[in-house]
């Protein structure tokens, strides 16, 4: 019986041996997850409503618009752009609609699609706000999600005050954030 269980690992880990990126994404997912201060109920549902919030306004819209939707337990964050106010209006109901949306902050601009430059150098903001917040230290990094458009930073999660006001400051100095906005749920 002793021999059965490294027979069978050595059979699993063949047979899946194609499997490795799903295997390697799901355990990073769940370390993610074990850190996480929502449940992992939560975390699973804000990722479908991310989904499905996409996928109905692509279906609507198609690439008449550029809008991101951002959900942290449950709280979700429009941002992006849409040629107008009947539009963003448009958009903030489908987006409404989702099984499991519970606060919704839109902050879609009524605005021609930016471009890939602006889109880029959100990313590059993303990451350099990320990056300061695990060179600073004060606070466990994946409790705030980083949400830049149009050099504007939004920061999200389920945070005390003294960690909210640490993200916010480290945001805020980061050269080339124009505003910060918070979007943070308390837990004192």
């Amino acid at each position: 019986m002793r021999y059965l269980y490294p027979i069978l690992l050595v059979f699993s880990v063949v047979s899946l041996q194609g499997c490795f990126p799903v295997v390697a994404t799901s355990a990073g997912t769940g370390v993610l997850m074990a850190e996480d201060r929502r449940t992992a109920g939560t975390y699973i549902e804000d990722e479908g409503i991310e989904l499905k919030a996409a996928t109905r306004l692509n279906e609507k819209f198609k690439d008449t618009v550029h809008i991101n939707v951002t959900s942290y337990n449950r709280n979700v964050l429009m941002t992006g752009e849409v040629p107008t106010e009947a539009t963003k209006q448009d958009a903030e109901q489908i987006v409404r609609s989702v099984s499991g949306t519970r606060n919704l902050l839109n902050e879609l601009a009524i605005a021609g699609n930016s471009s890939y430059t602006v889109r880029s150098n959100d990313t590059y903001l993303t990451s350099k706000v990320k990056v300061r917040f695990v060179d600073q230290g004060k606070f466990q990094t994946n409790h705030v999600k980083v949400v830049t458009e149009n050099s504007v930073v939004y920061l999200l999660g389920l945070v005390n005050r003294k960690e909210a006001d640490s993200a916010v400051e480290i945001a805020r100095t980061t050269g080339g954030v124009q505003k910060v906005v918070k979007v943070f749920e308390y837990l004192d």
